[in-house]
């Protein structure tokens, strides 16, 4: 009997360069794509004061482009770092935004390309689908390979002192992406490591997601989590190995595009209120939810864990039960071959704080639904047992 495909939208950035060292040739790249010429840099302090940017803003400017950058991006970044970043941008009459960095910085530049012209309040962009009119040009530019947040439809906020809140709409996709493998070269190995484990949770949480899982993103998780599973060692080993790095960025991106339109879930709920409270990295925090998850998750998603183990570990004739609990096994020791934390006590989690996120978690409703199996406050603060 043949299976139809139920109907479906994919969305994903208008155009993406890939070219290492790329954004040494940033200027002309942007130049023949876009008539503006005001163009705000949104990135973080320490990306800016490494130099990173240096190439990239010669390059701008050789261009003719008048540069403003705005650096006070932090990770989690509240509210007020976007409308700080707003009013630079408006104040220096920016019609472009480069979001330069990790996800947050790429988060906050999405936002900032609404802002500049419209005048809804942020209170009203909460929730799916809320932006009304269009915004400044966007391009976004990663430096790590985890968030996939160059390719991807929302924005996280912090809201409150640790709560956090999305936008979601088709204006925050980007109109070019720049993939520079030569920019991740100096991320060292903790962070190569959580952020790749990052990428892979969005593959495999869009592979096994209840809702607008379809054969675009189910084939772009799938080579996705190829590239990344056969490369995170070997870039945490060697930071200069360009072909893994370059692999590494091309999995993340393929995984970002994915999770934008069929989206994530429990990994990721239970994840948040470890960077609210804790001010943990957001690829931390999902890799050391992962584990617990997908042996949670195992009676409704074995079937899609066994295909994923095929494409990781390569083909096998054993039964779907076997090769799914093959698959979290292979998973969970690749995490600890790269050396990431494995245990919440490992990044100073305190025991006497798990039941308050799991009270935290039961908040994210939009990724729980997506969840293959239903996860309830008791159900939570077991998962958060077992990563103590």
């Amino acid at each position: 009997m043949t299976d139809f495909i139920q109907p479906f939208l994919f969305q994903t950035p208008g155009a993406m360069q890939v070219e290492w060292g790329g954004a040494s040739r940033l200027g002309g790249l942007l130049a023949s794509h876009f008539e503006a010429r005001d163009i705000l840099i949104v990135t973080d302090k320490f990306l800016h004061e490494a130099g990173v940017l240096d190439a990239a803003k010669a390059s701008l400017t050789a261009a003719g482009f008048r540069i403003t950058v705005f650096d006070d991006v932090v990770a989690d970044p509240p509210e007020a770092v976007l409308l700080s970043c707003v009013e630079t941008g408006r104040g220096a009459g920016c019609d472009i935004v480069l979001g330069l960095g990790g996800g947050s910085s790429m988060d906050i530049a999405k936002l900032v390309a609404v802002l500049l012209t419209s005048e809804q309040p942020l209170s009203e962009l909460y929730g799916i689908d809320k932006i009304k009119g269009g915004r400044v040009a966007l391009v976004q530019v990663p430096t790590t390979a985890g968030t996939g947040s160059e390719v991807t439809n929302i924005t996280i906020l912090t809201t409150g002192a640790s709560t956090k809140m999305g936008v979601v709409g088709r204006q925050l996709y980007a109109d070019l992406v720049l993939l520079d493998g030569a920019l991740t070269v100096g991320l060292p190995p903790i962070h190569t490591a959580a952020t790749g484990i990052d990428a892979m949770v969005h593959a495999i949480e869009a592979y096994t997601s209840r809702h607008k899982k379809n054969p675009i993103s189910d084939a772009l998780s799938r080579e996705a989590l190829r590239l990344l599973a056969h490369n995170v060692v070997l870039a945490c080993e060697d930071g200069a190995d360009r072909a893994a790095r370059e692999a590494m960025l091309i999995g993340a991106n393929l995984a970002g595009q994915s999770f934008a339109n069929s989206p994530v879930a429990a990994v990721h709920a239970l994840a948040y209120p470890l960077g609210g409270h804790f001010h943990l990295p957001h690829g931390l925090s999902n890799a050391l939810m992962l584990g617990p998850v997908l042996r949670f998750n195992m009676t409704a998603a074995a079937a899609q864990y066994a295909e994923l183990a095929d494409v990781v570990m390569g083909p096998s004739t054993d039964d779907t039960q076997a090769r799914s609990a093959a698959f979290v096994d292979f998973i969970q020791d690749l995490m600890t071959r790269t050396g990431a934390p494995r245990r919440l006590r490992d990044v100073d989690v305190p025991e006497d704080s798990l039941p308050l996120l799991a009270r935290d978690a039961m908040a994210q409703t939009r990724l729980l639904g997506n969840n293959p199996v239903e996860v309830t406050e008791d159900a939570a603060l077991q998962l958060y047992r077992e990563a103590y």
